[in-house]
């Protein structure tokens, strides 16, 4: 279980956690991102833990806490400290020692540096950032000026993404728009900006939704 933030500003986190049945257990893990999304691997200073020494994980590509934390201690209350070149985080708990119950969890930071927090769900990746389709479109023949919609499925994305669509042609004078306008839906728009009627038959259409990036 994890949080993920954009941390280009807020520098400093404090982690809390329970266990059901208040049971000792868990590891403090923190993987680090620069400002491409491209994961930082076993920078020197990227990553600090109060009380604990954070150690590098290979398989995992993340920091994690060189001990389990007990439910009596103050190792459910870990400061987060991270290094100037990490841009986002993702900070949270694992079972490194075995299986593992969470109750709660919270990631706290100073209010005048509050970053955004990339939320995930199960359908829903935390820090995947794009979603993408391609569909065939046999376009009508468009007269000048007329428009062609089709609603385009893209797994993940949601209302007020950004979103924009290409097609697999040569021809410039289809000009198109996109918009996510309800949840897993990219509606897409072809007009005719020509002076001419076309009719390009079937093509592939490409289409992408963006997460929206809070400053």
């Amino acid at each position: 279980m994890a949080f993920v933030v954009e941390c280009s500003q807020a520098k400093e986190f404090a982690l809390v956690h329970s266990l059901v049945g208040s049971a000792d257990g868990g590891r403090i893990f923190v993987r680090c991102f620069d400002a491409a999304m491209n994961v930082r691997e076993n920078v020197a200073g990227d990553a600090l833990a109060s009380i604990t020494t954070l150690l590098w994980n290979i398989p995992s590509k993340a920091w994690t806490g060189g001990a389990t934390m007990a439910d009596a201690s103050l190792n459910k209350r870990m400061t987060v400290r991270l290094g100037p070149g990490v841009a986002f985080a993702q900070i949270g708990i694992v079972g490194f020692d075995g299986q593992i119950e969470v109750e709660a969890m919270r990631l706290y930071g100073l209010p005048e540096a509050a970053p955004a927090l990339i939320c995930g769900t199960p359908a829903l990746p935390a820090g995947q950032r794009e979603f993408a389709a391609e569909v065939s479109w046999d376009l009508p023949s468009l007269a000048p000026g007329a428009t062609s919609l089709l609603d385009v499925t893209v797994n993940g994305a949601r209302q007020g993404d950004l979103a924009h669509a290409a097609l697999a042609s040569s021809t410039r004078f289809i000009e198109l728009d996109a918009a996510a306008w309800s949840n897993n839906t990219v509606r897409v728009m072809a007009r005719n900006i020509s002076a001419a009627t076309f009719d390009l038959g079937a093509i592939t259409l490409s289409v992408a939704a963006r997460k929206r990036r809070l400053p």
